[in-house]
């Protein structure tokens, strides 16, 4: 296209086409996830994580490559869940750090803002792992920095790297054997190519749906939706419906089409495929925009609605959440010097966690990780100088950690506890008196005592462990993989405990899940104390979902 400089309107579009991009496949990504299990949530994490991002870019107005750098880069920083998505907001986060104080990048800027995403995002996780999100990353900007000193252009750039990174993501089952011998590769990765695909595409100039669902006017420099008088609103309704049209709408006719609208609104977006054409306007006549769509065709999904009311509407809800929250900070706890968070998966856990201590639980887990801006509004909701935050589960210590860097008026701490019953070891072997430091190191020395299972099923067929699943199996998932597989659930439960429980082991607890009886669970516990007299076995309400028990042996 001859384009040698990408500034801040076209880097917005990129972005949120990427972001559409990804989120138009994220369970395609799902499906990708090693384990088999029905919580397989790459896709959804990365997803959730660009389009708290998204969001904030598309309610920008007027603005400059800062503004969009900012918005970038904080969107997806709170917003990101699970260790997928704090790697793409740390890609983010170092990319706009490359490009936010310039007009306009070029080649040579563009590659050394990837260098930047790709050193921020390795430098955030402790160990990093090739043959995921990362080597990708690194792929692809790699290619870009080569390509940039080689003199390509912008277009030739974007290509072949792009080209190049989904040639790392093809080799990323021969870095990581997990991959290759579960057939499949890299979730993160696929994910981040999708992004990248997406943001190409509108480089490339293709038609692009950029809307973005629940996105509204942003704070900060640019025009803000809540400042505007309904004056400011020229055209009032919002007007969107589907064409089911007779015959495919050629070209000319489509830009015939957008030109009508254009005589009587904005926000225009017409996006025609085969026998549909998705439209959105703005307009003060939606009857008129109708009328002429029904010279192509039957209308369908039809939805109008009046933006000067929603503004009134809106002005109400604000006046009425600023209300809320001022009541919330005068009913706010009272002060302590130590204060605890913790991540729960079921209402009994939950109770479990109370009793211990904890001050405030974030619902989440497996089913959905919490994102950063959870774990920051925890934060402030816990009046204590010194925080514990308690993640029980491996996924999201990075989002915790994440918390814990924007965190400035108080000291915390995360211990990384990766299950429910690692957390709950961590809270008994807290000692009030003692340092934080003391405290955080007696706290994760207590996590090597403990050895955790976990009861669900199988969504789809597999290879993995060395064991061959098929879709609707029971397994039991230890600390390290996979234990066993079976038929039924009381059985691979017995099977999992036998392989976690060695001569040391002196105490075994069962937490049930939601769709498990407690005369089943307890059953359980009974035929557990015949089969090992010299450990306690004790039984607990768990009410978690997807998993029919969590077992611990200490």
């Amino acid at each position: 296209m001859g384009r040698s400089t990408i500034n801040a309107e076209l880097c917005s579009r990129m972005f949120l086409a990427g972001a559409k991009n990804l989120e138009a496949n994220k369970e395609w990504i799902n499906e990708l996830n090693v384990f088999p299990v029905p919580d397989g949530d790459t896709g959804t994490n990365m997803t959730l994580t660009i389009m708290a991002a998204a969001k904030e870019v598309a309610s920008l107005q007027d603005f400059d490559m800062e503004v969009l750098a900012k918005a970038i880069s904080s969107g997806s920083l709170r917003g990101a869940r699970g260790n997928s998505g704090v790697i793409l907001s740390q890609l983010l986060r170092g990319f706009t750090k490359g490009i936010k104080y310039l007009e306009e990048v070029d080649t040579i800027a563009i590659a050394d803002a990837f260098q930047k995403g790709v050193a921020t995002a390795y430098k955030a996780v402790m160990k990093p792992k090739e043959g995921t999100i990362l080597t990708v990353a690194k792929g692809f900007a790699d290619k870009a920095s080569e390509l940039a000193l080689a003199g390509a252009e912008m277009e030739e750039l974007l290509s072949k790297s792009l080209e190049y990174a989904e040639e790392v993501l093809a080799k990323t089952p021969e870095m990581l054997p997990v991959l290759k011998e579960a057939g499949v590769v890299d979730s993160g990765g696929q994910g981040l190519i999708q992004v990248l695909k997406g943001a190409f595409d509108a480089y490339l100039g293709k038609e692009i749906d950029y809307s973005i669902e629940g996105a509204s006017a942003s704070s900060g420099t640019s025009v803000k939706m809540e400042t505007q008088s309904e004056a400011d609103i020229k055209f009032g309704y919002c007007t969107e419906f589907i064409i089911m049209t007779n015959t495919p709408m050629s070209e000319q006719e489509e830009l015939k089409f957008k030109g009508f609208l254009e005589s009587i609104g904005d926000s225009i977006v017409v996006v025609a495929d085969d026998e549909i054409v998705k439209v959105h306007v703005h307009t003060n006549d939606p009857g008129v925009a109708i009328t002429k769509a029904l010279t192509y065709g039957s209308l369908s999904r039809m939805k109008i609605d009046n933006m000067r009311e929603e503004h009134q509407e809106k002005l109400i809800k604000d006046a009425s959440k600023k209300a809320a929250e001022a009541a919330a900070k005068e009913k706010q706890m009272p002060h302590k010097e130590v204060g605890f968070i913790s991540v729960s998966i079921g209402e009994g856990i939950a109770e479990i966690f109370r009793g211990l201590g904890v001050d405030y639980l974030i619902e989440g887990g497996q089913t959905m990780n919490p994102s950063t801006e959870d774990m920051l509004n925890a934060i402030e909701k816990v009046n204590a100088d010194t925080i514990y935050i308690l993640p029980n589960n491996k996924n999201i210590i990075l989002a915790a950690n994440q918390a814990q860097a924007l965190t400035k008026d108080k000291e915390i701490v995360v211990i990384p506890t990766k299950t429910v019953p690692q957390g709950i070891c961590a809270m008994i072997n807290f000692e009030p008196g003692k340092t934080a430091e003391e405290n955080k190191e007696a706290m994760t020395e207590s996590l090597s005592m403990i050895s955790t299972g976990q009861i669900t099923y199988a969504v789809r067929d597999t290879h993995i462990d060395d064991k061959e699943i098929k879709a609707g199996n029971i397994m039991g998932i230890g600390d390290q993989g996979i234990l066993a597989v079976g038929e039924g659930i009381q059985e691979v439960t017995k099977e999992t405990i036998r392989l976690m429980a060695d001569e040391d082991a002196e105490l075994i607890s069962i937490y049930y899940g939601q769709d498990v009886t407690e005369d089943e669970a307890n059953a359980l516990g009974e035929e557990l104390m015949e089969e090992f007299p010299d450990c306690e076995v004790e039984v607990y309400p768990g009410g978690q979902p997807i998993y029919y028990y969590v077992v611990s042996v200490e």
